[in-house]
């Protein structure tokens, strides 16, 4: 089934661009002709729902006094970082299931203006309150339907199967694909991809070949004729801008199975059956969800973001994982504390943990939980920040490498890599950060480094988003040190 979502970055360029002349001009002759600069009305950010404030800062990454227990070796370096937006809190299985949700509720409006379901045209806008054309999109404001008839009923019953043993009606989660697009600012804006070729090198005693040939890499995915999600990397001569411009297609629903299969000899269908669709768990932390997966969520609260802004769409900032370094930065709090509490200890002085972990061998239940716990159930950080110790450990946007952030700059850290689904398993580990219920007291300090693969969903990992504030230049600083 052909999907028409809209593009999440390329709307924002398109609005950045349109809104580049929008603000009041300056003075075209001011007193004696001096330069009285542009004037414009300024952006003041609202505080994004759900999110704390990190003031930029610095920080001593890493642990100085290796591990001897582990034999683990983590790079240290003092690096800097600007201030950003993050989730107070794990995002939930209530959050997650929200996406979930718009994901299903996009394909039913998507088949019922099909023909082949009755084609109520209703369901997609194709022009503007002019009565001009637009791209194609889908109609939100149009309820779905309480009471079907039988071609809306046959839309809502082609993303059900049933059953064989039960005969009850399930959701079929393979047809839950997400697609989305992110333009590539970065590498867009590297002077080795510039259309021209004298503005490739700014060295004018260097010849520049006008004729050579500019080789980019885009990805791009489809539906095949099975359902299936093919996702390509292709290399391309640059021809355009818009060559910058990637394309995704996700499979949405959480592994629901990685309760099991993290766990071999061990009865743990319970969690299989309830965890993320029990209401019981709604204020617990989503697992079983990939790095890709992720990242999908990510663009989607963008993009639901955007729908419910005017014209300072264009300030606002997309949604993301945080990097590595802005994760430890974040969870060591405003003293840069070996863990998110102020003592080395992991224990208050009347014995109650500040953590969910798993303190003692073979024994989960010490603190008080056998697997995850509800999200903010232990106190903050000083940032204001839950659970950046425990309960699950949390992706990062950062590429795994044993040399971490040696092989950073050391002003915003990151190493990103785009792995192809060619490319070898060793350039698909993603940082992970801030262990999780099932790991030792080791795992939970806020400098220590691990890795997963970015398709493998397991039940102690999930994740948190940031957002880069709009104006960076405001706020306290802070230091972080050791």
């Amino acid at each position: 089934m052909k999907k028409i979502l809209i593009s999440v970055l390329s709307t924002v360029l398109l609005i950045t661009l349109s809104g580049c002349f929008g603000s009041k001009s300056a003075s075209s002759s001011g007193k004696g002709g001096e330069v009285v600069g542009v004037k414009g009305k300024s952006f003041n950010e609202p505080s994004p729902y759900g999110m704390v404030r990190v003031g930029r800062g610095y920080l001593h990454m890493g642990l100085d006094s290796q591990d001897s227990l582990w034999g683990k070796q983590t790079p240290v370096r003092d690096i800097s970082v600007d201030g950003f937006w993050m989730d107070e809190t794990e995002i939930t299985n209530s959050q997650y299931k929200q996406f979930v949700m718009w994901v299903r509720d996009s394909i039913l409006r998507t088949r019922m203006a099909d023909p082949s379901y009755g084609g109520d045209e209703t369901y997609m806008i194709t022009e503007d309150k002019n009565g001009d054309p637009v791209t194609p999109h889908l109609n939100w404001k149009k309820s779905l339907p309480r009471k079907p008839n039988e071609d809306e009923q046959r839309a809502f019953e082609s993303l059900y199967v049933t059953n064989p043993v039960t005969g009850e009606k399930l959701l079929d989660y393979r047809q839950l694909n997400y697609r989305y697009e992110v333009y590539d600012y970065t590498t867009a804006a590297l002077r080795r991809n510039r259309m021209h070729a004298d503005e490739r090198n700014l060295n004018t005693d260097v010849n520049v070949n006008p004729d050579e040939v500019i080789m980019i890499s885009k990805d791009t995915a489809y539906v095949d004729d099975e359902g299936r999600i093919v996702r390509e990397t292709i290399n391309r001569q640059l021809s355009g801008p818009w060559d910058f411009l990637n394309t995704y297609i996700v499979n949405v629903y959480p592994d629901t199975t990685c309760w099991v299969n993290d766990f071999h000899n061990s009865e743990n269908e319970t969690y299989l059956r309830n965890y993320f669709s029990n209401p019981a768990y709604n204020d617990y932390p989503v697992v079983g969800v990939t790095w890709e997966q992720a990242n999908a969520f990510c663009a989607w609260r963008t993009e639901y973001l955007l729908k419910g802004l005017g014209a300072e769409a264009r300030y606002v900032q997309r949604y993301r994982l945080p990097t590595e370094a802005e994760w430890e930065y974040a969870a060591r709090g405003k003293d840069g504390n070996e863990f998110p509490w102020e003592n080395k200890d992991v224990k208050n002085g009347d014995g109650c943990f500040y953590a969910n972990f798993k303190p003692d061998r073979g024994n989960y239940t010490e603190d008080g939980n056998l697997i995850t716990s509800k999200v903010g159930a232990y106190a903050s950080n000083t940032n204001g920040l839950y659970d950046m110790a425990g309960n699950v450990a949390e992706w990062t946007s950062t590429i795994f490498t044993e040399a971490g952030v040696d092989a950073m700059n050391d002003l915003n850290p990151q190493l990103e890599y785009k792995a192809a689904k060619e490319d070898p398993y060793k350039l698909k580990k993603k940082s992970v950060r801030g262990g999780s219920w099932k790991d030792p007291e080791s795992y939970i300090r806020s400098a220590w480094r691990t890795w997963e693969y970015q398709n493998q969903p397991r039940s102690y990992i999930g994740f948190r988003c940031v957002r880069s504030l709009a104006n960076t230049t405001s706020g306290k600083q802070k230091k972080n040190k050791k």
